[in-house]
């Protein structure tokens, strides 16, 4: 649901929206322009967080979790910023100095052609924040956002998630930070990862916080960062089996592109 007035639409006949926010049947739902003057405010308080972090509190749901093994995964998330608006730090307008033509019209034409654009050179007019970046070789780059998720592997049970700027290091960094907290733990923890994550700096760092790195070996013309030290236990082939899991359930939110979120309604990078 990409809007609050969308949103209360689907309460006035959804009985399971109305039911998870705790609205009656015959309850009138509110008014759209209510969360639309919030949304700052709770974006600021980080909602989404503290929800996360009650619901992982309850009793039924602690049970549930594993406090030794996880898995950790990054995806794409599409900004809802133009294309067009990615011009250049120097000359926001785009113009080149040039004067206005009378095409007129919220979405003139851009014409591109030639010129080379980058995170260094260029930005969002309208979501700075937002990067361009490209899931790989061939791959159309787009203005994008990165989200990561931290699952537990007993369940597979998100237990932690955060959004940063897309680049070529932020899940790897996310992946340290959201593994953090569990290592205060004395018992010994292992790290599920795709083959992205397979890197010395990234293994040498979970490997001095006492984190067992079951990442995915990268052999593709380079030497993997996993030696025989850990691939000869049968517990790195059950978390690289189990870690897919979190992948299943990032893609199923997105049909036409598992590796990357169409796109959401807010972002709030951490």
């Amino acid at each position: 649901i990409r809007s609050e007035r969308l949103l209360m639409e689907r309460l006035e006949y959804d009985l399971l929206f109305r039911w998870f926010v705790g609205l009656g049947i015959d309850d009138p739902a509110w008014d759209h322009s209510v969360f639309s003057k919030n949304r700052d405010r709770l974006l600021e308080g980080d909602i989404a967080a503290k929800f996360l972090v009650a619901i992982l509190s309850q009793p039924k749901v602690k049970r549930l979790l594993s406090t030794d093994h996880f898995s950790v995964d990054g995806t794409l998330i599409e900004a809802w910023a133009s294309i067009k608006s990615f011009k250049p730090k120097d000359d926001p307008r785009g113009d080149h100095g040039e004067p206005p033509s009378n095409a007129g019209g919220r979405n003139k034409e851009a014409d591109f052609h030639g010129e080379r654009r980058s995170n260094e050179t260029h930005a969002s007019t309208t979501d700075p924040d937002a990067k361009l970046y490209r899931k790989g070789k061939g791959k159309e780059a787009k203005l994008c956002f990165m989200g990561h998720g931290l699952m537990e592997n007993r369940h597979g049970l998100l237990v932690d998630a955060c959004l940063t700027e897309a680049s070529g290091y932020a899940e790897r960094v996310a992946a340290l930070h959201m593994i953090g907290p569990f290592t205060e733990r004395t018992q010994a923890i292992t790290l599920g990862a795709d083959k992205a994550y397979d890197t010395k700096d990234f293994v040498k760092d979970l490997r001095s916080i006492k984190v067992t790195p079951h990442v995915t070996q990268n052999i593709n013309g380079r030497r993997s960062a996993i030696d025989g030290r850990t691939t000869c236990h049968s517990g790195y082939r059950v978390s690289l089996r189990i870690r897919k899991r979190i992948e299943e359930g990032r893609s199923a939110g997105s049909k036409p592109s598992p590796g990357r979120i169409r796109r959401s309604s807010v972002a709030a990078t951490a």
